[in-house]
């Protein structure tokens, strides 16, 4: 093996190993689909949510009575790209209709469908990406297992928000991508970053993929006019107070990963849990724990990018990883961002990771429920502290698996250099 190389899709929970079936059967994978589907509407038809849905209600009222550009001048809360904004405003006239109120059909659960919709679709593209790829294809119980997540249950049945909705767009961009459609692979992309302004952290990742296939102009020229479409209302009426919501975002401190270790202190500068007013040593603490992704993603896309384009699934699923590991806050609902991506990257670790992912969940609903069955969940700054040692449990998941990918590394080359630039080479089979 020369040196700097690395077979992209080796796992030190899986071995390197995939499952060969004597058949492929997608038909018993949809068929679990569609029932874990309709759980999730049964859940959707009988809860509220969180007090994510009856914020994204406040915003539906107020964009349907003052329109998109009113929502960015007056609530700095409102941080949704343009097209979640229009979607809001769409539900909210489509709830005022007669027959769908007198049958019980409310926004809480309108706003639940298409994330409900989106998972099914998904499922469908994983089936497609596994029957085009067999050497891509998760073993059998990773794939029913992906099907029926309960994270995905718990999220997108009961949470109540869009995240859902992006893993659907940036699972299909990568689809695009890997199957040579750079125009596409750009539209799925900023469809993406139209449900949460997120997926830009991953767009280096795409953008040296079809630089590498000397296609990038088609792929640069689809997303960014596209992007800029959907964005065209607020950037001609109100670009500064745009860009203030959604492009300065901030994190919650102390409820997630290392900014929770610290609050666990018990230091004064690090007790406060809040997105707003924080510390000056909080604030310095954010801002290079952002910029520690930042680097560590840019860095990763461009090591990777010379590997074959199936490996971009990976690639994500180590960006998300590199993402929730460091940063300094992180909601319940993003954690069905990473799921089709780190399924390719490691079956096994996957079903780690929805084992760890869905302890937290439930207890963390359970709590802000008040108890079991769930109605409503009202995730307050006190009770999301209460729920925050929950959450290590993912976050130790994800840190446990970014050392031992990190460690398998270097024991499959030795020459491996984690503070490198050179760009991994895909893995031969001899010299």
């Amino acid at each position: 093996m020369p040196p700097h190389s690395i077979e992209p899709s080796s796992s030190p929970f899986d071995g390197g190993q995939v499952e060969d079936w004597p058949t492929f059967r997608p038909r018993l994978i949809i068929a679990v689909a569609v029932v874990a589907s309709l759980v999730k509407v049964a859940v959707a038809l009988t809860s509220v949510g969180t007090n994510d849905v009856l914020a994204f209600y406040q915003f539906a009222k107020a964009i349907d009575i003052h329109g998109l550009t009113w929502i960015y001048e007056h609530s700095i809360l409102f941080n949704h790209p343009p097209l979640i904004g229009y979607f809001l405003g769409a539900l909210a006239r489509i709830e005022h209709q007669p027959f769908l109120q007198q049958n019980g059909l409310t926004f809480p659960f309108f706003l639940r469908l298409p994330g409900i919709i989106a998972d099914f679709v998904s499922v469908l593209l994983i089936v497609s990406v596994a029957g085009r790829y067999p050497h891509l294809r998760p073993p059998h119980w990773a794939l029913l297992l992906f099907a029926a997540s309960p994270v995905s249950i718990m999220i997108t049945g009961f949470h109540g928000n869009t995240d859902p909705i992006l893993v659907l767009f940036l699972l299909l961009a990568s689809i695009m991508a890997v199957r040579g459609r750079p125009v596409l692979c750009g539209l799925s992309l900023a469809l993406a970053c139209q449900v949460k302004i997120i997926p830009w952290l991953l767009v280096l990742i795409f953008l040296f993929v079809w630089s590498e296939r000397r296609r990038i102009f088609l792929f640069l020229g689809s997303f960014l006019v596209s992007s800029t479409i959907f964005c065209l209302e607020p950037l001609l009426k109100t670009p500064i107070m745009f860009a203030k919501n959604v492009l300065a975002y901030g994190s919650f401190w102390g409820v997630w990963g290392l900014t929770y270790c610290l609050r666990m202190t018990g230091l004064n500068e690090f007790s406060k849990t809040s997105f707003f007013n924080l510390s000056a040593l909080q604030n310095a603490i954010t801002m290079t724990l952002k910029v520690t992704v930042v680097v560590g993603i840019v860095v990763l896309a461009w090591r990777r990018r010379k590997l074959p384009a199936p490996s971009l699934f990976a690639s994500i699923g180590l960006a998300w990883m590199i993402f929730f590991v460091l940063s300094p806050g992180v909601a319940a609902q993003y954690l069905v961002w990473l799921a089709p991506f780190v399924l390719f990257l490691s079956p096994t670790f996957y079903g780690f990771l929805v084992a760890g992912s869905s302890v937290f969940l439930f207890a963390l609903y359970t709590i802000t429920s008040g108890g079991f069955p769930w109605y409503f969940a009202h995730a307050s700054n006190k009770l999301s502290a209460v729920c925050a040692h929950w959450a290590l449990i993912p976050w130790l998941t994800l840190l446990g698996g970014l050392i031992a990918f990190g460690v398998n590394a270097r024991r499959q080359n030795p020459h491996f250099r984690f503070l490198s630039l050179k760009a991994i080479q895909p893995a031969t089979t001899s010299e």
